[in-house]
C-alpha cells in the first residue's frame, strides 16, 4: 500500500458514508449500468457500505444473491432469464475481486466465481460467447470472445480495452449490445496486470501491454469470422492509454476510439485520484517499494513521443472536468496526432462520463464501424464540444467559455507540429 493510501483512507471512508459511491465517482452509476450494473443491485450494495473495507463483502453479499436466483430460473428451464441474472452476478463478483490489491485467496475465490457465471452464460448462449486463453512470451493472457448468431465469415472486430480497475467481464453487455448484434466480432481482453491476468501472474511493463494487444490481433486474425483488414480498439480509461500505444505499435490496428485517455501521465493523476489508484497499479506492475515505482514506471508512462506514429483514425471523447487527465492535456495531445482524428469533450463531465455514458458506448462503436469501413479520409479533423443543454459546438472542441483561448499547453504543442 501506498503512503497516502494508508494516511487518506479514512476520506474514502467518509465519502463513502455519507455520498457513497456517487461522492467517489459523480454519476458514475450510470456508467456502471451501461457496463451490466442493475441499478437496483448496485443500490443494495452501497446500502451494505459506510467504508472502504465492506465493498468486497457488499459486492460478494449481492453477487451471491443474483448468482442464486439465476440458478432457480435456469433450473425451471428460462435460460434467458437466467442468462441475465449471471451476468449481473459476473460483473458484480469482479469488482468484490477487484478491491483486493495484492495475491489474496479470496480475491482468487471471487474471480473463479466470476469465470463460473461466464461458463453458464456461454453455454446459455450456444457458444457465441466464449472464454478465450492465449500464449504470451511464457505466460497467459485472458479474453472473452463474442460471435454474432449464425454463420458470419469476413465480419469486422473490435477489441474493447478495459481501464486499470476494470475486466473483461464489464464488456459482456457492452459487446452483445452494441457490437455482435449489428454483426460485429468482439473480443474483450486483459493485458498485462489486469484482471485474471495478473491473477495468474502476468504484470504489467511500459511496453508489454501494447504487445499483448498484438497477440490479440494474431487471435483474431485466425478466426474465419474476421475480416483481417477490418480490426479496430475501443477503450476506455487506461485501457484507451493502452489502445493508443498498441495503435503506435502495431498497424494492423485500423481503427481507435477511445474516451477518458490522456498523455499517461501518471505523476499528475497520481497526485489527484483516489488512494486506491496507485495503490492498485502498483500490484498491477508487481512494485512494492514506492520510491522505485515513482522513478521507474510513473515518470516513464507517458505517451506523448509515441502519439505520432498512430495512423489509424482515432476518436477521442473526454470529460471537460476528468478529475484524472486535464482537459489541457487531452487537447494539447490530439493535436500531435498526425492520422485522421476526431475529439469530443463533454460539458461538465467527469471521469466516468456518467453523463453521457450510453451515448459514448453507443457512439464508439458506430464510429468504430464506419473507420473500419473507411469512412473517414486521411485530411479528416473533426472537434466538437459537447453541450449539456443538447446543443453541439462544431469546428471547436475548447470548452465554451474559455472564449477562445487557448492554454499555454495546447499553443506550444501546436507550434511543435507546426500548426
Amino acid at each position: 500500500m501506498t503512503q497516502r493510501a494508508q494516511s487518506q483512507s479514512w476520506i474514502l471512508d467518509i465519502a463513502l458514508s455519507l455520498g457513497g459511491f456517487d461522492a467517489l465517482h459523480p454519476e458514475g452509476k450510470a456508467t456502471l449500468e451501461e457496463l451490466g450494473h442493475n441499478h437496483r443491485d448496485f443500490d443494495k450494495v452501497f446500502e451494505l457500505v459506510k467504508s472502504g473495507v465492506m465493498l468486497p463483502k457488499a459486492w460478494s453479499t449481492i453477487a451471491s444473491q443474483a448468482e442464486e436466483r439465476a440458478e432457480h430460473y435456469e433450473n425451471e428451464g428460462f435460460p434467458a432469464t437466467a442468462k441475465d441474472l449471471y451476468q449481473r452476478a459476473a460483473v458484480m463478483w469482479g469488482r468484490a475481486q477487484y478491491s483486493f490489491f495484492n495475491d489474496d485467496p479470496r480475491k482468487t475465490l471471487f474471480r473463479q466465481r466470476c469465470n463460473d457465471c461466464v461458463a453458464t452464460i456461454s453455454r446459455l448462449s450456444n457458444q457465441t460467447i466464449q472464454r478465450v486463453e492465449l500464449d504470451f512470451e511464457g505466460e497467459k493472457i485472458f479474453g472473452i470472445l463474442y460471435l454474432p448468431e449464425g454463420n458470419v465469415s469476413n465480419a469486422p472486430a473490435v477489441i474493447l480495452g478495459p481501464g486499470m480497475d476494470m475486466i473483461k467481464e464489464d464488456y459482456i453487455q457492452i459487446a452483445q449490445r452494441y457490437y455482435t448484434s449489428c454483426g460485429m466480432v468482439a473480443l474483450s481482453i486483459e493485458g498485462p496486470g489486469q484482471g485474471e491476468t495478473v491473477s495468474n501472474g502476468l504484470k504489467v511493463t511500459l511496453t508489454n501491454y501494447q504487445r499483448a494487444i498484438s497477440r490479440y490481433i494474431d487471435f483474431l486474425e485466425e478466426l474465419p469470422q474476421v475480416d483481417k483488414n477490418r480490426i479496430g480498439l475501443f477503450g476506455v480509461s487506461m485501457g484507451a492509454y493502452w489502445g493508443l500505444r498498441g495503435a503506435a505499435h502495431d498497424k494492423r490496428l485500423q481503427a481507435l476510439a477511445t474516451f477518458m485517455t490522456g498523455p499517461g501521465d501518471l505523476k499528475k493523476s497520481f497526485s489527484k485520484a483516489q488512494p486506491s489508484f496507485k495503490t492498485n497499479f502498483m500490484y498491477m506492475t508487481g512494485y512494492t517499494d514506492e520510491e522505485k515505482f515513482d522513478k521507474e514506471i510513473a515518470a516513464q508512462y507517458s505517451i506523448w513521443d509515441l502519439i505520432s506514429k498512430v495512423t489509424c483514425p482515432v476518436l477521442i471523447g473526454n470529460g471537460e472536468f476528468d478529475e484524472l487527465i486535464p482537459v489541457e492535456d487531452v487537447l494539447a495531445l490530439y493535436e500531435l496526432i498526425e492520422a485522421p482524428k476526431e475529439i469530443r469533450i463533454y460539458e461538465n463531465e467527469f471521469h466516468p462520463l456518467g453523463g453521457v455514458a450510453a451515448e459514448i458506448f453507443r457512439y464508439g462503436a458506430e464510429w468504430t464501424e464506419r473507420a473500419l469501413n473507411g469512412g473517414f479520409t486521411a485530411n479528416t479533423d473533426n472537434r466538437y464540444y459537447v453541450h449539456t443543454d443538447g446543443g453541439v459546438t462544431e469546428g471547436s472542441a475548447l470548452p465554451a467559455w474559455w472564449r477562445g483561448a487557448e492554454p499555454p499547453e495546447i499553443s506550444s504543442r501546436k507550434q511543435s507540429v507546426g500548426v
